[in-house]
């Protein structure tokens, strides 16, 4: 069999790239970085450990992709969220912001739940790729705490990155135990606005 004809039996057996992470998204979320193996990952998509090659270099490069697409994700439901209120008041912004990110965070729930697991992967440091994509996220939350404090609706003696990394830290902490059964969205948001900016501030 040449290459192409193996990397079409590949794809054919389910091996495409969003399939892998999808299913490595999983495996991820559930057993951690050192937990999950090139191998559990092929089983579970149903190809042999081979044909990953295909699509990925190695393990770091699979959990390169899914972190990154997990802070993309929350990244592109917040940027909605505040492109959704231009011109609105700081305070609904900054809840329209929070909803997104919560919005997000569960609702690829794999994939965001896995990248705050696995973000300080292996022993070595996090790719290039993986830190500038958390802080141009980062960077989403300090324009909008800047724009809350020269507003008035935040204290402008708060230093902005602590405030950022609590509520960021509050946001992604939900993870541990938010069920949708249990817990609304919207109702979530409104109390975490509440939290960083009483109304009435």
């Amino acid at each position: 069999m040449n290459a192409a004809t193996d990397k079409g039996a590949a794809q054919s057996e389910g091996g495409s790239r969003r399939q892998i992470l999808d299913h490595a998204a999983r495996l991820l979320r559930n057993g951690g970085y050192h937990q999950t193996t090139l191998r559990e990952i092929a089983e579970a998509v149903g190809i042999r450990k081979a044909s990953l090659y295909y699509h990925f270099a190695s393990k770091e490069e699979i959990v390169e992709a899914v972190v990154n697409d997990g802070v993309r994700f929350v990244h592109e439901g917040v940027f909605a969220a505040l492109a959704a209120t231009v011109g609105e008041a700081p305070r609904a912004r900054l809840e329209a912001a929070i909803r997104g990110h919560l919005a997000a965070l569960h609702g690829h729930g794999d994939y965001t739940t896995a990248s705050i697991k696995v973000f300080n992967f292996g022993a070595a440091p996090a790719p290039e790729s993986v830190r500038a994509v958390r802080r141009a996220y980062e960077e989403v939350w300090s324009r909008l705490i800047a724009e809350l404090q020269q507003a008035g609706a935040l204290p402008a003696a708060r230093a902005p990155e602590v405030l950022r990394n609590f509520l960021l830290g509050a946001l992604n902490g939900s993870t541990d135990w938010y069920r949708p059964d249990r817990h609304d969205i919207a109702t979530l948001a409104q109390e975490f606005t509440e939290l960083v900016s009483p109304a009435g501030t």
